[in-house]
């Protein structure tokens, strides 16, 4: 895959891609490298692509950076043929990467999230379903069989309203939300907590992907196993994604999903729904107590799901457009 000079530097000083495993300096963390874009942007360097060609002198005198800084730049731009050799690799499986240095990265990401946007983006499948409507589906690992039915619909309902499910591709409501979309034709992105490269061998995901039913988009190295902490990281990405969310099932005070709708609730930016009726989780209760839109589940199926979610949040928001 062809990448601009932009998205090299970008890759090079952001990404595992190429390292040996525990050797040579640390990648720069989204943290250590928004400081760092802040400085380019404002000097004469302008943009990453000139890091590629700037000497140490050359560095210390446009960024202001220590020399252990500078040290820490050049071994980590000194890696292009082992980064090469990674990305041909990538390719072969299907794989690309988006940095935030790229026309094509997902809008929504940048708009919302701003310097909080990973720097780097791997996937696989259409990029361009992560800039379209849809619907953030979220919830518990184990669900009843209540909380199946309401992600089944929720699932079908957004395929037949052309809508994208977002989700976090995980055992559970994602799982079933996702495979309910595109069994009725529509399409879906899962943002991954773990290995991309796992997830594109799975046979669930090869014929949509294949299809273009299907895009895969993780913020960690292709390779990474599943932690508390990658899980935590990529819920904002699915709310950020979406116009609305639902949470089907949480467990109350506890887990990932409880996390991600509570911070999402917070952010104020993507209106949450939370399935309400009988049998819904205590979880889904202290949610609506903390400001969640009630999703009444049997969801009649005469209402257009986008249209009536648009005109309860806009309720929820004093008609203020959001």
């Amino acid at each position: 895959m062809d990448l601009s000079d932009d998205s090299q530097a970008i890759l090079l000083l952001c990404s595992q891609l190429g390292l040996p495993s525990g050797e040579g300096p640390k990648p720069f963390t989204l943290r250590d490298w928004n400081p760092l874009a802040a400085k380019l942007h404002a000097s004469e360097l302008k943009r990453p692509g000139a890091l590629l060609e700037a000497s140490a002198n050359e560095l210390k005198a446009h960024l202001d950076l220590a020399d252990e800084e500078v040290e820490r730049i050049q071994k980590l731009l000194e890696r292009g043929g082992a980064l090469a050799i990674e990305m041909e690799r990538l390719e072969s499986l299907g794989i690309w990467v988006v940095t935030r240095a790229d026309d094509f990265y997902p809008p929504r990401l940048r708009e919302r999230l701003r310097t909080s946007a990973p720097a780097v983006l791997f996937g696989s499948g259409p990029v361009a379903l992560a800039g379209k409507a849809g619907l953030a589906i979220v919830g518990s690992r184990n669900v009843d069989e209540t909380g199946q039915a309401a992600a089944e619909f929720a699932g079908r309902a957004c395929a037949k309203a052309g809508w994208i499910v977002y989700s976090g591709a995980a055992r559970g409501v994602d799982e079933i939300a996702m495979k309910a979309c595109i069994d009725h034709g529509g399409q879906v992105v899962g943002l991954l907590a773990d290995s991309l490269e796992k997830a594109t061998r799975a046979p669930v995901s090869r014929q949509a992907l294949s299809d273009g039913n299907l895009a895969l988009l993780t913020p960690y190295s292709p390779k990474a196993p599943f932690s508390v902490g990658t899980a935590m990281g990529r819920n904002k990405l699915i709310y950020a994604l979406a116009d609305f969310a639902l949470v089907v099932a949480c467990e109350a005070d506890t887990g990932g999903t409880w996390s991600g709708a509570t911070d999402a609730l917070k952010a104020g930016q993507t209106p949450v729904f939370v399935r309400d009726g009988d049998g819904a989780p205590e979880g889904n209760k202290k949610l609506l107590q903390r400001g969640g839109i009630a999703f009444p589940f049997p969801f009649p199926e005469s209402e257009s799901l986008p249209d009536w979610m648009a005109a309860q949040a806009a309720g929820t928001r004093q008609g203020q457009l959001f």
